[in-house]
């Protein structure tokens, strides 16, 4: 059944649809407050939550490259940035395959292995996904407890995402992953100290990604306390766009999965129009993620301009395939 959903295009462009008339039918429910809540905001917070996108976006990028370096390919930041965020706008197309495919292309323009391409790619995806998850854990039940209280067992995933980290878990769990998906297995264990370094740059970048939230919440109420809940909200929602890989980016789903966690903790804290409120921080943070994205393939675009891997570099990138 996962195949067919998989194979299916048209599919997977109609339950995205779904999930933006969803996201659109809970908007129109709250249309005058979403107005009113749009009227107020400052040209500054906009501006700022781009800016903390594309600096979060930037420590995932230097995250990424640690661990394309640490299985045997140390790209130079430019190239890393060239074949991640270029390769990265393939999420938008239907489908989980189109980035991995555009950015295992790219690296071996640059003399590594597509086989070490997705290893790389997929090895950043679990240490992300396990520290949003953590961070979304760590926060969420001290800011929106309606969520945590049906959201208890994050609060378990905690230990099992510290072991589940560990260099020799990781591999075995990816590889074990890669042999049911019939794919060549990791040719490396990633050095300790280097999933360490991973792990500091992903868990920088997910806090300052929660700034951009943060400071939108803070122009739209006036008060600036939710950065703790902006953070956990946010990780909350990308965690889930993610495990619904059949939806592009997350579409929708992400905006939903914020509004369902904001809008409670802000209707407890007081705050006038909590819904309306939460749909235009979930609106603020796609438009600065989406024209992050644009940004930084483009940047990716003109550093990596003329960058080449050396020609025994690619020689031996071919015969390692």
């Amino acid at each position: 059944m996962l195949s067919r959903l998989r194979s299916s295009r048209l599919l997977r462009v109609l339950l995205a649809l779904v999930a933006l008339a969803f996201m659109g039918y809970g908007l129109a429910q709250n249309w005058d407050g979403t107005l009113e809540a749009l009227s107020r905001l400052s040209w500054w917070s906009v501006a700022g939550a781009w800016a903390a996108v594309m600096v979060g976006a930037g420590c995932m990028l230097v995250a990424w490259q640690r661990v394309v370096a640490g299985l045997g390919s140390p790209l130079p930041l430019r190239v890393a940035a060239r074949v991640l965020f270029i390769g990265q706008l393939g999420k938008y197309v239907p489908g989980s395959v189109w980035a991995y495919a555009a950015m295992m292309e790219l690296g071996r323009d640059h003399g590594c292995p597509p086989r070490r391409t997705f290893s790389a790619t997929s090895l950043a995806l679990v240490i992300s996904l396990g520290c949003a998850v953590g961070l979304a854990a760590a926060t969420l039940p001290f800011t929106a407890r309606s969520v945590a209280e049906r959201t208890w067992y994050l609060a378990l995933i905690i230990p099992v995402i510290i072991v589940c980290l560990h260099p020799r878990v990781l591999t075995w769990g990816l590889n074990l992953a890669l042999r049911i998906a019939r794919k060549d297995p990791i040719e490396q264990v990633l050095p300790g100290r280097v999933l360490l370094s991973t792990v500091a740059w992903t868990i920088l970048g997910w806090l300052v990604y929660g700034l951009h939230a943060w400071l939108v919440l803070g122009d739209l109420t006036g008060g600036f306390s939710f950065y703790p809940l902006s953070a956990g909200a946010y990780a909350f929602a990308w965690a889930t766009g993610l495990l619904v890989a059949i939806v592009p980016a997350g579409v929708g789903v992400r905006e939903a999965a914020m509004v369902a966690v904001i809008a409670p903790a802000l209707s407890t804290s007081g705050v006038v129009s909590a819904v309306a409120v939460a749909g235009v921080v979930a609106l603020v943070s796609r438009l600065a993620f989406t024209l992050t994205d644009v940004a930084w393939a483009g940047i990716g675009w003109l550093l990596g301009r003329g960058a080449q891997a050396p020609v025994e570099t690619r020689a031996s990138t071919y015969a390692a395939q």
